[in-house]
């Protein structure tokens, strides 16, 4: 299974940006979303290390609830 990951940008350099999700930082491409300005602050979904789509920070915010609960059922989850 492959998951986009929701991250906010801190800095943009040319068709790279500086993200960050829970306190980790990641340089990503912006090369696929260079018909749409993205600027500071901005939300994007990144899937190996390319921002796919601009998003809102309520669409970050409910996608990241819903990773947090999937990784809270899989520590509840009894060894098989």
């Amino acid at each position: 299974m492959c998951l986009g990951i929701p991250m906010q940008v801190k800095e943009v350099m040319g068709y790279t940006a500086r993200c960050e999700a829970k306190g980790v930082e990641r340089d990503v491409s912006l090369f696929l979303l260079q018909h749409e300005p993205v600027v500071a602050g901005d939300f994007v979904m990144v899937h190996v290390g390319y921002a796919i789509q601009r998003m809102t920070e309520q669409e970050a915010r409910s996608a990241w609830e819903v990773y947090d609960e999937m990784l809270a059922a899989e520590t509840r989850a009894p060894d098989a």
